[in-house]
């Protein structure tokens, strides 16, 4: 299992989900941090990947031992931009 760590700003975008999306959040984070299942994609252009997760998104890096979180949010147009 590798060892998931939140951005301070990944943190403060969990805290302001409605409670049900952030349960959904959290275990797609824990699910893909287990099994290296789930929707993920390398982001285009740039270093780092998007776990897709209903109509969430955390975009984050890793390597072999951790997941660094660095943005979760609802899929807009700014989504990419913004990380």
């Amino acid at each position: 299992m590798k060892t998931i760590i939140l951005t301070l700003s990944a943190a403060k975008d969990l805290d302001a989900l409605p409670s049900d999306a952030r349960e959904r959040v959290e275990a797609g984070l824990h699910r893909y941090a287990m099994t290296g299942q789930g929707d993920v994609k390398a982001l285009q252009g740039r270093n780092g990947y998007r776990l897709r997760i209903g109509s969430y998104r955390v975009i984050f890096d890793e390597d072999a031992a951790t997941i660094l979180a660095i943005y979760i949010g609802r899929r807009t147009t700014t989504t990419y931009a913004r990380s």
